[in-house]
């Protein structure tokens, strides 16, 4: 059996196609874009991208696979799973869902985009936490948020998840496109920033600050901005700004874990993907806590992606993901 996931985030169309064995046969992705010089873009344009995208991306993954073999359409329909989390852009692929649904007569269900991204880091991690608590970290440019997840099997099919802090400013993302903007960097910036970093040899250092468990990234921000006004060297800042997140994941962690006594921790969202910020934080946290586990996503599955909402279909036992060797993305 097939299931099809949709989700229509601020930057990207995505549709997938998985199979009760994990197996993903369909990952298409359209980014939608955003003018060069430009930090975002509006909720409308976006909504408009995705209702023009939609019709190709569903009428390929059909192309594709009969249409008897499709037991479910998953779909984000809100940004997270808090009663009142809303984005018009979620409107545009919950629609769109529902009338495929419909049509084959088969279950619409309801996801959010943030458990979309939990399954898909979850799924290609290798963390089996069949009913255990753990922390979760959402890393994205619309999200920096600490959360506590029940894995239980609840009523409705879906994990618990408890919101225990998150920025009171900028994202981790948006502080990451704001200064490689400022650098002449495309948007989003994050791939493009971690290559120029990687030239750098770290003579510029950020100052971070975190308040109970609300991290802020403004501060950093503001400091880039400075620098970069007096002629320091584009390298040096774009590595003082990956450091910068790993030292507010450092202490946001550590924080976290003692608060709770929880000590296995997922990492998700296309921050997530940063492999310099993926090792420098596993380096820091070993030598802070030998006990902290920390699990990351598949880089490829770690930004905006339908993959997940598909594998939420078999919540709670997930299956690893894997690529067919025909996959189109």
């Amino acid at each position: 059996m097939k299931i099809l996931g949709i989700d229509t985030s601020n930057y990207m169309t995505s549709v997938a196609v998985v199979d009760d064995q994990g197996v993903v046969h369909s990952d298409l992705r359209v980014p939608i874009p955003v003018p060069q010089g430009e930090r975002g873009l509006r909720q409308s344009e976006a909504f408009f991208n995705h209702i023009k995208n939609l019709p190709e991306l569903i009428e390929q993954v059909m192309s594709g696979a009969g249409a008897n073999q499709f037991g479910a359409v998953v779909a984000s329909v809100s940004p997270r799973q808090q009663p009142g989390s809303y984005m018009p852009v979620f409107l545009s692929g919950t629609a769109v869902a529902r009338v495929v649904a419909a049509t084959l007569r088969i279950p619409f269900i309801e996801r959010s985009h943030q458990e979309g991204h939990l399954c898909a880091a979850l799924a290609s991690s290798g963390f089996n936490p069949q009913s255990e608590r753990f922390l979760a970290v959402h890393l994205s440019g619309g999200t920096t948020e600490l959360l506590e997840v029940d894995w239980g099997l609840a009523a409705d099919n879906r994990p618990r998840i408890k919101l225990l802090g998150g920025t009171s400013d900028l994202n981790a993302g948006q502080f990451v496109d704001r200064i490689g903007v400022m650098l002449g960097l495309p948007f989003p910036a994050g791939t493009h920033l971690e290559r120029l970093a990687a030239k750098a040899g770290g003579t510029i250092r950020l100052t971070t600050a975190i308040q109970d468990l609300n991290p802020s990234f403004s501060g950093p921000a503001a400091q880039a901005e400075r620098l970069l006004a007096a002629g320091a060297e584009p390298a040096e800042i774009a590595l003082a700004v990956q450091n910068a997140i790993v030292k507010v994941l450092e202490k946001w962690l550590l924080k976290a874990v003692a608060l709770t006594g929880l000590r296995q921790v997922l990492i998700s969202g296309g921050v997530a993907a940063n492999r310099y910020i993926r090792e420098r934080l596993s380096h820091r946290l070993a030598k802070r806590d030998k006990g902290i586990t920390v699990y990351f996503g598949e880089p490829k599955l770690s930004g905006d992606n339908a993959v997940g909402l598909a594998l939420s279909y078999w919540y709670p036992v997930l299956p690893p993901v894997a690529y067919s060797g025909e996959v189109n993305r």
